[in-house]
């Protein structure tokens, strides 16, 4: 059973898959801090600070009284939107780059393919001005 377990682990699927996970971790932590830090402040600015985290109301009596936070749920919505975009646009930028590495150096020889229907037309009408 611990073979089993030894061929499982060591199995490309697994091993690439934990790689994206840990990649996905520090990713999120980059994606996080660019939204965090750059573009909400900016988005603030022209939304006047404005934090809809403190919207809610209580559904109970008294200070330990559950409380129907949606405005909590509205910053969640905006931040996902936020980090979704962000995401889009550097993916975007990464298939960009790709397609570009992909594309040969050099360019194919042109192949001569013989005269042109105009070439051969200049031809004509010379020879029958002879």
């Amino acid at each position: 059973m611990l073979n089993e377990f030894k061929d499982f682990i060591a199995k490309g699927n697994v091993m690439d898959m934990a790689v994206g996970i840990i990649i996905g971790a520090a990713f999120t932590a980059i994606v996080t801090s660019l939204v965090d830090d750059l573009i909400n402040p900016i988005i603030s600015l022209f939304t006047g600070g404005i934090d809809f985290s403190g919207l809610g109301f209580r559904l109970s009596e008294g200070e330990e009284g559950a409380v129907f936070a949606y405005g909590n749920f509205i910053m969640a919505i905006i931040n996902f939107l936020i980090i979704a975009w962000v995401v889009f646009m550097l993916v975007k930028m990464v298939n960009r780059v790709k397609a570009a590495a992909e594309k040969p150096d050099d360019v194919a020889p042109e192949v001569d393919t013989g005269p042109s229907e105009k070439d051969l037309l200049v031809e004509i009408r010379d020879a029958l001005k002879k």
